[in-house]
């Protein structure tokens, strides 16, 4: 039956999201070319809708099922209703955003009411973190609600930041939806699994029209959302974890999170504003670099689904193992970010630094 239902939500997000273009159109759902943006024309966006009715009716369809070997109803209620509730008020964020471009702040007060329906009404939050080496427990206390809420807005927003070329919000989100399925699978968690599948193919569905070259845009509607829910999902793994675990969504969320990060030091470093909008993300470079826009998205899908490997074979080494992984990963992202010059052109440290060692080998040979 699970089967069943994921093709169904496939085929309802093929079918839907044709009559959503043209319900953007009619309201004035549209994103209009500008120098910050690579599109060349008016473009429909509130294609969000079309991934949320798809998720949705996956939701409705599993939920009568009481003898599926996958229950959707998690053992709290309250966090399935929390789930939903908080997404209901994502997309309307979202939408309102698409139809009439509210101020940052705005958007922010939305993200911070839906994650707070997912703190007090579904309980969901990461209270403490075991130490590895023996280090003990560290209890986050009156933080934990911060931290959790933090965690939430961070990564919606994260997958905001990266809808930037046809396909590529929405490719890297089912990526890392059907890693958060596979690693909620071998940990015998069967709601985080089925959701997280019914998300990934509903924005599969959606992908038919939003590839390159794209018909319609997912808007903040659809980056929202997804952002939302893959931040909250991940994080129904979370509680009472151990550091390396705390690692495992962050590494299946690498390219994401790593854009928003050397975006913030970007900006810094530029003494620009955090909400400042430029043409310097993780895609835009590499366009610059000389690749297309379909090679550009595809290369992401790739690191995408690389970082997911990464994940599955961290959640398996041991603790050793795990932190030569991590530092492997964080040297790899390194080196990207001064080949590509995501945070400025003339920031090249450790590139600088091998060059370095390169000349002294060759002086003492």
């Amino acid at each position: 039956m699970l089967y069943l239902t994921l093709f169904l939500c496939f085929c309802a997000s093929i079918f839907l999201t044709p009559f959503v273009k043209k319900l953007a159109f009619k309201i004035g759902a549209t994103d209009k070319p500008n120098q910050r943006k690579v599109h060349q024309k008016i473009m429909p966006r509130l294609g969000g809708l079309a991934i949320y009715i798809s998720f949705i009716i996956g939701i409705l369809i599993i939920k009568p099922i009481e003898n599926f070997h996958l229950p959707l109803l998690h053992p709290n209620g309250n966090v399935h209703i929390a789930i939903l509730l908080g997404s209901l008020i994502i997309i309307l964020t979202g939408a309102v955003d698409d139809v009439k471009e509210i101020s940052p702040k705005v958007k922010l007060l939305g993200q911070i009411l839906a994650s707070l329906v997912i703190i007090i009404l579904g309980g969901i939050k990461v209270e403490f973190i075991n130490l590895p080496f023996g280090g003990g427990r560290l209890d986050f206390g009156i933080f934990s609600i911060p931290f959790t809420m933090v965690w939430i807005i961070g990564i919606t927003n994260a997958i905001n930041l990266i809808d930037g070329l046809d396909g590529l919000a929405g490719g890297v989100s089912t990526i890392a939806l059907f890693a958060i399925a596979g690693m909620a699978y071998i940990t015998g968690n069967p709601y985080v699994t089925v959701v997280a599948l019914i998300a990934a193919v509903s924005t599969m569905g959606f992908l038919v029209y939003n590839f390159h070259p794209a018909k319609i845009f997912m808007g903040d509607t659809g980056a929202l959302f997804l952002g939302f829910l893959i931040s909250v999902l991940s994080l129904l793994g979370l509680k009472g974890v151990t550091f390396i675990s705390l690692v495992i969504p962050v590494i299946i969320l690498g390219v994401p999170i790593s854009d928003t990060f050397f975006a913030i030091i970007r900006r810094l470093v530029n003494k620009q504003p955090l909400s400042a909008p430029d043409k310097s993300h993780l895609h835009h470079c590499l366009l610059k670099s000389g690749f297309s826009h379909r090679q550009t998205v595809l290369l992401i899908y790739a690191m995408s689904a690389i970082f997911g490997l990464a994940a599955f074979i961290l959640s398996q080494s041991t603790l050793l193992g795990a932190i030569l992984i991590i530092l492997t990963i964080l040297i790899t992202i390194e080196i990207i970010v001064e080949k590509i010059g995501l945070i400025r052109e003339d920031y090249k440290p450790l590139l600088k630094l091998i060059r370095g060692f390169r000349i002294v080998n060759v002086r003492d040979k």
